[in-house]
């Protein structure tokens, strides 16, 4: 049963008014195991740092942050498109941060994120979308069964939260 929830892109001013909620999904992500840049143990400090710089870059136009709200506003996941690329690739862009919080998990918050996403990245001119997740996770079926297509993988690419090392898969989408 999909739970209620909408999709919205996130403006940098409204950002800075739902860092705590932002700071909330990504703790619980890592807490969960989630292999998203961060190390276990992870603050909640630590995470409304992040998202102070995410919406500073939001600001500044580099980034496209959308956000997944429940029935009471609660947000409960959230994915980022990164517009600012070199130059030479004005058609590009990188998605980051796909993150659901676990409550919320298996109710298609993640798919309708990412659909926002390929939608605002039209918007921007974006043709090609470019990803990275680790190898053997949910997060790479996801994006299997979501017509990404596989362009490689990197072995002890990073570290787990826990430490461990893993693997990453690239993943590109030609929208």
């Amino acid at each position: 049963m999909a739970l209620p929830f909408h999709v919205s892109v996130m403006s940098a001013a409204s950002l800075a008014n739902h860092i705590d909620e932002l700071a909330d999904v990504l703790v619980d992500c890592v807490q969960g195991g989630a292999s998203v840049s961060f190390m276990l143990p992870f603050a909640h400090s630590q995470a409304r740092d992040f998202w102070h710089g995410v919406a500073q870059s939001a600001a500044r136009e580099e980034r496209v942050v959308i956000v997944a709200q429940d029935e009471a506003g609660r947000i409960v996941g959230t994915v980022q498109l990164i517009t600012a690329q070199p130059d030479n690739q004005p058609h590009r862009a990188d998605v980051s941060k796909l993150l659901v919080h676990r409550s919320a998990r298996r109710g298609g918050v993640a798919r309708e994120l990412m659909s926002l996403l390929e939608t605002e990245a039209l918007k921007r001119g974006k043709k090609v979308l470019v990803l990275d997740t680790a190898t053997g996770s949910d997060a790479e079926r996801f994006y299997q069964r979501n017509e990404w297509q596989r362009a490689g993988e990197i072995p002890r690419y990073a570290l787990n939260p826990d430490g461990s090392y893993c693997a990453t898969t690239y993943f590109f989408k030609q929208l």
